[in-house]
């Protein structure tokens, strides 16, 4: 893979490259180098995208020895995330750690969770709508359902604090079933992982009155809520395997066990992601949690690049409130999809810049259908190719739209400045089909550029 193509910084001092000699223990001091890779001290380069602002992201970087921990299971990565703390500290996951078994390491499935007398199909005998109408579910069937929610979610919710780096060694790390959450944290990096699967076993059906209603589940693969200076790269995040459209129907709406792959809300802020795949799923990311959260002006401020999205059904980005930069994005749906609906959301008061992004879709889905507003106003699009050939998105938005939406502007009101030299969204659209996702880093003689110059 080029040298221009990953820009990182390494920040190794002479007394850490002694310690890489040193065998990695099950939960003590890593030598960060399985795979032939260092890059557990790694900090985001100057300049690549908006987590590079403010004094940059450097995540666990100052962490001493005693708090660079190599854990193979989920009671170890409890451990080492210790509460959620802000304390400096590099977290390295060997092999695949599932959030959904206890503290001696035994699989734990939806029926170890459901408590007070659960039952999915006297749940829906209760909340029928029919019978039961537009009102919340409540009652004994609800109650059990959210007694039994909260004994999942002591499981699955894992919360990284501050000054925290969470990094994948080798080609197969994997947290399968966690939902990671960043919550009013600083200065986080997340590295080479692959996120599976954060199943949720006890959706909420939420009625409308003036519609069909729907099933909520709980769970992102990632979420950053009212996060600041978070470096995302080199991640995939699926369903792996378990996809909502093969899940069954009831009140004529899909049950949903997936939410986000990853969501950025609630204030967050300064995040930048990059070199990841996110595939197989339904909403793939938010970023923005509602048209009302006005506390999210002026913040959300994110840089998307070199990420690829497959077969992902909407949400790639949907933003709201944001000053968003999309560029050099791969976007891809298979051959045989029938249920895509849009890949970039432009909802209130967002401000997306778009450049040189490439999507590759089958012929029943036009360029018309790739951008979908919400009561959006602006979007700059430039350089977008579409099977190969340059389309106009703002213009085909505008042409296409319906008569209850109002037409974007390309006067987004803001230019981003923290980023290299963006490449055509041909050459980009092969770079990230080579390179995007956990296991793809580059050899570290290619992690040594900086931004001016790839």
């Amino acid at each position: 893979m080029p040298l221009v193509r990953h820009v990182l910084h390494v920040t190794v001092t002479a007394g850490l490259l002694a310690a890489l000699s040193v065998p990695a223990s099950a939960e003590g001091r890593g030598d960060g180098r399985e795979g032939g890779r260092g890059i557990e001290r790694e900090t985001l380069p100057a300049g690549d995208g908006w987590a590079a602002a403010d004094g940059g992201t450097t995540g666990g970087a100052a962490a001493d020895d005693a708090h660079v921990l190599t854990v193979h299971d989920r009671a170890g990565l409890v451990r080492a995330l210790d509460g959620g703390s802000d304390a400096p500290k590099i977290i390295r996951v060997v092999g695949t750690i599932d959030a959904n078994t206890d503290d001696r390491g035994r699989r734990l499935d939806c029926d170890d969770y459901a408590a007070d007398g659960y039952d999915l199909r006297k749940y829906l005998a209760a909340y029928d709508p029919r019978a039961w109408g537009g009102a919340k579910p409540s009652g004994p069937q609800e109650e059990a359902r959210r007694a039994s929610a909260r004994r999942q979610a002591e499981r699955v919710e894992l919360f990284v604090g501050s000054n925290t780096t969470l990094v994948g060694i080798g080609s197969g790390a994997v947290l399968k079933g966690a939902s990671l959450k960043v919550e009013n944290a600083d200065n986080v990096i997340i590295r080479n992982l692959e996120f599976r699967d954060a199943y949720d076993c006890f959706p909420v059906w939420q009625p409308n009155t003036g519609g069909l209603g729907d099933w909520k589940s709980a769970y992102d693969n990632l979420w950053l809520r009212g996060a600041t200076h978070v470096w995302i790269d080199h991640i995939t995040a699926s369903d792996a395997g378990r996809p909502d459209a093969a899940e069954p129907t009831y009140f004529g709406r899909n049950y949903l066990r997936h939410d986000g792959l990853l969501d950025i809300t609630n204030g967050s802020d300064l995040i930048t992601v990059e070199w990841s795949r996110f595939a197989d799923h339904d909403k793939a990311m938010l970023i923005g949690n509602s048209d009302t959260a006005t506390g999210d002006s002026g913040k959300l401020r994110v840089t998307l690049h070199h990420n690829e999205f497959s077969s992902v059904v909407q949400r790639a980005p949907r933003v709201r409130f944001g000053q968003v930069h999309v560029y050099n994005n791969r976007y891809v749906v298979p051959q045989d999809a029938h249920d895509h609906r849009y890949f970039l959301g432009i909802s209130t008061e967002s401000r997306v810049r778009a450049e040189n992004n490439a999507f590759t879709t089958p012929g029943h889905i036009e360029a018309a259908d790739l951008v979908k507003s919400w009561n959006g106003s602006a979007l700059h699009a430039t350089g977008t190719l579409f099977n190969g050939f340059p389309v106009d998105l703002v213009a085909l938005n505008n042409s296409y739209n319906s008569g209850s939406e109002r037409d974007l502007t390309s006067d987004v009101g803001w230019a981003p400045t923290l980023h290299g030299p963006i490449d055509t969204a041909e050459r980009a659209d092969r770079e990230v089909a080579r390179g995007a996702g956990a296991g793809r880093l580059p050899a570290p003689a290619d992690r040594t550029a900086t931004p001016s110059t790839h």
